[in-house]
């Protein structure tokens, strides 16, 4: 058969075009069924609680169910490991933070690689650490409890939900000058609870569990951020008061298995920017102690470069106090 010049120039055209036609179908259709969203820690905790309000929120740019599962464990790297393994479709995601997308990297042997095996899709929000004790705590205020923790130390508990709340004890515990009994936890819920029955004394975690405080079932003694919580100004800063390295912002993020297509983790990276910028939504997060990061940091290459960022830094620090996860 032979063509004509106008004929070939067109079926050569559409030809050159062809390749570009499956993205663009793609990212029109997609998504076709609900989304899993990944939340590697039990539930109620603080990353839980976000996670919630944002998956709600992408329904409504989605078009599609953007459906919660908790998978606890090892610190958070039980539920990561599965979306690394996952097909990278677009269809399972995870809400990362600081602790699985770069400290666990140093502390544990994993089946995965933090730094390579994920497609970052936007960083999301970032908030302070409180350190919180057992209401019965004789101690009234920050140096109070660290002159009972020296004269105690060796009937002190302090519970960890994570790597960056260990690493924080014991930059806490580095700081003050002793140490005590750290405790290992599946997530936050279940070790705010044993907090609040008096079975271990000190946690540190998010504001989130501020509402505890003002119910009298916890106290609270500083904050890890750089200035006072506009939540709890009367909780001073580590810095503030003499104790400058307990400082430490957790960052919570999207991250998808690596090849997932550009055009689908753009348009989740879109979803997740609706749901920050949500009227409706986004006083919430600030009401939980939660700050939205700028609009023109929510982007895949902005996550990536924070997850870097944040490996060079912490990475040398956890190996060299040789930790190591069992």
């Amino acid at each position: 058969m032979k063509l004509s010049r106008r004929s070939f120039l067109q079926f050569a055209g559409a030809g050159a075009a062809a390749p570009a036609f499956p993205s663009v179908a793609r990212a029109q259709v997609y998504p076709t069924r609900p989304i899993t969203m990944v939340v590697p820690f039990p539930a109620g905790g603080p990353a839980d609680v976000p996670g919630r309000l944002i998956a709600e929120r992408m329904r409504k740019s989605l078009g599609q169910p953007v459906v919660i599962e908790n998978v606890g464990g090892a610190a958070g790297s039980i539920g990561t490991g599965r979306v690394a393994r996952a097909t990278p479709d677009g269809y399972s995601i995870v809400l990362g933070n600081t602790s699985t997308h770069v400290m666990n990297g140093a502390f544990y042997s994993l089946t995965y690689d933090v730094l390579n095996d994920f497609a970052p899709i936007s960083p999301l929000l970032t908030t302070p650490l409180i350190l919180f004790a057992k209401k019965t705590m004789p101690a009234n205020d920050l140096r109070e409890l660290i002159d009972w923790l020296k004269d105690n130390s060796s009937k002190v508990s302090a519970g960890f939900g994570s790597v960056a709340f260990q690493v924080v004890n014991l930059a806490f515990q580095k700081q003050i000058g002793t140490r005590f009994t750290l405790v290992p936890y599946r997530g936050t819920a279940p070790g705010m609870q044993d907090l609040i029955a008096g079975q271990i004394d000190l946690y540190f975690t998010t504001p989130v569990e501020l509402p505890r405080m003002r119910a009298g079932s916890v106290k609270a003694y500083a904050t890890t951020g750089d200035a006072r919580l506009a939540l709890a100004p009367d909780i001073p800063t580590f810095a503030e008061m003499g104790l400058p390295s307990v400082s430490f912002s957790n960052w919570y993020g999207l991250f998808a298995p690596k090849g997932t297509p550009r055009d689908i983790a753009d348009k989740l990276a879109a979803a997740a920017a609706d749901a920050l910028a949500d009227p409706a939504v986004r006083p919430q997060f600030a009401n939980l102690g939660y700050e939205v990061f700028p609009r023109e940091r929510q982007t895949p290459e902005a996550l990536g470069a924070l997850v870097k960022a944040d490996a060079e830094k912490w990475w040398p620090i956890i190996k060299e106090a040789g930790l190591k996860g069992e």
